[in-house]
C-alpha cells in the first residue's frame, strides 16, 4: 500500500495552503484510498449560525496535527494515501433539501469507488445525506456521540434539520436502530418525542448520568456489543463534549463529556467495521480562541486511526 505525500507536514506550520492535516489536495479517485471532505454548510440549525465555517478553521487548526499516534504508534499517513477532496460546491444554500441533494451527489462517487471518507461539517443535518450518499447494502449501525439524540420530526416546517437526520435514516433504511448508540444525551428539552423515538426504536441511548455511572470502559464494552461486527459509522457531534471544552457549538448543553473521555472513547473503537465518520457543529465564530477547531482537528486525527487499521 503506497503511503500519502507527506511533503507538506515537513514545511512551517504557518505556510502553505492548509488542507485537512496537511494531507494533498486530490483530484482524482486514483489518488487517494481514504478522503476528507468539507461540508461548508449550516442551513439545517434550530438556533445558532456558524458550523459553515467549521471545514476551515478545522483545516487551519488541523495543521498542528502530527502522524504518529502517541498511544499506539501507529501512523495513519504511512499506512495509506490520505486525501483532501476539498468542499461540497454548493449552489443552493437556500434550500435545505436541494443542498442536501448536493451533499449526496458531491459524495456518492467516492463511497461507489470503495473509498473510506471522512466528512467535516457543517451542521448534523449533513449526516442524512451522507448515508444515501453511502446507499450501505445493509442498514448502518452508528456510534454516535452527541449531547442530543438528533431523532425529533419536523421543526419549523421541516423535517431534515440537524435535529432529525437519524429518524430520518432510520425511516429510509439506512440505519440499524437496534446497532445504534448514542451516547452523551443530556439537556432539558420542550418534547420528549426524540427521546421516544431512539429508544422505542430499539436505539441504546445512554444518558449522560449512566455515562458518569457506568465509566468510560464499560460505555466502551457496550458500544462494541451494540454494533457488533457489521458495517458501522461513526458522528461525533462536538456538543457531546461540555462546552468547557468546546465553546464553538451552536447548541452547548452543560454537564458533557471531558476531551479525556471522548478520546478514550473514541480510541475504543478499533477493530470495528467503520465504514465511514463525521465531525459536526464546529461553529468558530463562537470560540474566538480556536479551541473548538482544535479539538474537531484532533478528533479528526482519532478517527482517521480508525478508518486506516484496515491498511496496516
Amino acid at each position: 500500500m503506497t503511503a500519502t505525500d507527506t511533503a507538506a507536514q515537513s514545511l512551517p506550520r504557518f505556510c502553505g495552503v492548509p488542507t485537512f492535516m496537511r494531507t494533498p489536495l486530490v483530484q482524482s479517485l486514483s489518488e487517494f484510498d481514504i478522503g476528507i471532505a468539507g461540508i461548508p454548510f449550516d442551513g439545517g440549525v434550530s438556533a445558532r449560525p456558524g458550523a459553515r465555517y467549521g471545514p476551515r478553521e478545522i483545516r487551519n487548526m488541523s495543521t498542528l496535527t502530527r502522524a504518529i499516534h502517541h498511544v499506539t504508534g501507529f501512523n495513519p499517513f504511512a499506512a495509506c494515501r490520505v486525501g483532501d477532496v476539498g468542499d461540497v460546491p454548493f449552489t443552493n444554500l437556500y434550500d435545505l433539501e436541494k443542498a442536501h441533494e448536493e451533499i449526496r451527489q458531491f459524495l456518492q462517487p467516492f463511497f461507489q469507488n470503495g473509498k473510506k471518507m471522512l466528512m467535516v461539517g457543517g451542521d448534523h443535518s449533513v449526516t442524512y445525506p451522507i448515508f444515501q450518499a453511502m446507499q450501505p447494502a445493509v442498514p448502518l449501525g452508528m456510534v454516535h456521540i452527541d449531547a442530543h439524540t438528533d431523532t425529533w420530526d419536523t421543526f419549523a416546517g421541516s423535517k431534515f434539520t440537524h435535529g432529525s437526520p437519524f429518524r430520518r435514516a432510520v425511516e429510509a433504511g439506512l440505519l440499524d436502530p437496534r446497532r445504534t448508540v448514542q451516547i452523551g444525551i443530556r439537556g432539558a428539552q420542550n418534547s420528549d418525542s426524540g427521546w421516544r423515538f431512539s429508544m422505542e426504536s430499539g436505539m441504546r441511548v445512554i444518558f449522560i448520568e449512566e455515562f458518569d455511572l457506568m465509566g468510560v470502559d464499560a460505555v466502551i464494552a457496550e458500544a462494541r456489543l451494540v454494533v457488533g461486527d457489521g458495517p458501522t459509522y461513526l458522528s461525533i457531534d462536538v456538543d457531546g463534549l461540555d462546552p468547557v471544552f468546546a465553546p464553538g457549538t451552536g447548541t452547548p448543553e452543560i454537564g458533557g463529556l471531558t476531551t479525556r473521555e471522548t478520546l478514550k472513547l473514541i480510541r475504543g473503537l478499533g477493530g470495528l467495521d467503520l465504514r465511514g465518520a463525521d465531525i459536526v457543529e464546529v461553529a468558530p465564530p463562537y470560540d474566538p480562541s480556536g479551541n473548538t477547531a482544535l479539538l474537531g482537528a484532533t478528533l479528526l486525527y482519532e478517527a482517521l486511526c480508525l478508518l486506516a487499521e484496515r491498511y496496516r
